[in-house]
């Protein structure tokens, strides 16, 4: 008996003295990784968590990436190169110089790395919280991927100020997007849109939790933390919360959960049971309550793309549709801009009795606010409709409350909206 207390001693003073990376299996120098379907990926000691090459999409396409090894959809959770795919064949290196580095097939060409990290690495370690980490001589982190996160948080992660998340662009298409969540300097947590990356400000703010006190800066938030119980919050600098997560989460010994800005804008907080069988990603909460609303964008398209409209579905996840008479640009990108069969031409004006060539198509609940280009009011619904009818740059028009608003295209911000009570009428060519 006293020998197994001295040994519980010992262990708990080689945990108190030593990092947990110390502890996990290591990666040591030298290890590589080739871009194929045979390599054997580098797994976190408990083997939930793997860092390697995935193809995407059946291609000869691979991403270097963290996944969950265990689970049947092996859900990526954070990824190297901007999210662009490398050809099969390339490598992944441990380097003590450099730290991590993708090299073209040939080996010749440095297609990303951790960068400068000012020291030499020893080795690396696969966590099993999901963070890979390169590890010094002195035994400092010396460059970990929770730092740089991509477009998820996990249990531990904490995003600091002017730090943020990227969505990826589609589901299986992982350059970024453009939905941002961001941690800002005046500690408001916010999310927002932001049509091009290299853009200095960002386009509309669909989200943002106050929690910036110009008055009083220790009540300001600065940090987004996801700690290991599974809760997500706010910490000001008083050390108050706001908490995001709801009072009732599920255990985090027997479920996996992620922080997720998915690629339709909305943060979603997921669980997955860690028991095997055909288990599924649930949702425990999400932001913003309805993104189609949410957003309004001065410039830009909106949730979906020009020309379509959002309407929200299940778990509060957008989906996007075509009006009648439009088609999609992209067929393979549900979320992208519509074009029109017929576009309103002032060739015609003239040529003929507009009644004889255009009719409307009636919608009702939907709206494509901020495109308007001209508001009759008062007004009859006929009267509306005979003004769009004989303006040649006039595609849609909007009926609510003895108002009418005529559209041009493109349409922007197209939405649902079942508290409006308004009536769309899209132009049509009768012929």
């Amino acid at each position: 008996m006293t020998y197994f207390i001295k040994y519980l001693l010992v262990l708990v003073l080689v945990l108190l003295i030593f990092p947990l990376h110390i502890l996990a299996q290591t990666i040591p120098l030298g290890r590589s990784l080739i871009a194929n379907d045979e390599t054997t990926p580098w797994l976190s000691q408990s083997g939930d968590f793997a860092f390697g090459f995935k193809k995407i999409q059946s291609q000869n396409q691979f991403l270097l990436c963290i996944y969950y090894a265990k689970i049947k959809d092996a859900t990526i959770v954070w990824y190297a190169n901007g999210g662009n795919l490398v050809p099969g064949g390339s490598i992944a290196e441990l380097n003590p110089q450099k730290g991590l580095i993708l090299r073209d097939p040939k080996g010749k060409m440095i297609i990303w790395s951790t960068g400068r990290i000012g020291s030499n690495v020893a080795y690396a370690v696969m966590n099993d919280t999901g963070n890979f980490v390169l590890v010094g001589v002195d035994s400092s982190v010396l460059w970990e991927s929770f730092r740089y996160p991509t477009d998820t948080l996990m249990p531990t992660q904490i995003l600091e100020i002017n730090n943020k998340l990227v969505a990826r662009k589609s589901e299986s298409f992982f350059v970024p997007g453009r939905f941002y969540l961001r941690m800002l300097s005046d500690g408001n947590l916010v999310l927002v849109t932001q049509s091009k990356p290299t853009n200095f400000d960002y386009d509309a703010e669909y989200y943002n939790s106050h929690t910036s006190d110009s008055g009083d800066e220790a009540n300001s938030g600065y940090r987004l933390v996801f700690d290991e119980f599974g809760s997500v919050y706010i910490l000001k600098r008083n050390n108050q919360r706001l908490v995001l997560t709801p009072p009732n989460v599920p255990s985090i010994s027997e479920n996996y959960h992620r922080l997720s800005l998915d690629f339709d804008g909305v943060l979603t907080h997921y669980y997955h049971p860690k028991s095997t069988g055909d288990q599924k990603w649930s949702t425990l909460w999400s932001l913003p309550d309805n993104i189609c609303l949410a957003i309004l964008e001065d410039v830009g398209s909106g949730v979906c793309g020009f020309n379509n409209v959002c309407n929200l579905g299940e778990n509060q996840r957008p989906y996007c549709e075509c009006p009648k008479g439009y088609s999609l640009i992209d067929p393979n990108n549900k979320y992208g801009s519509c074009k029109p069969k017929f576009v309103p031409s002032c060739d015609e004006f003239g040529q003929g009795n507009p009644e004889e060539l255009y009719d409307f198509d009636v919608v009702t609940d939907v709206d494509w606010p901020l495109s308007d280009f001209e508001r009759i009011y008062p007004s009859a619904e006929e009267e509306c409709k005979k003004a769009c009818l004989e303006d040649c740059f006039c595609a849609v028009t909007i009926y609510r409350s003895n108002s009418c608003w005529k559209k041009k295209l493109p349409l922007s911000n197209g939405r649902v909206d079942t508290s409006l009570n308004v009536k769309a009428f899209l132009k049509i060519r009768k012929i």
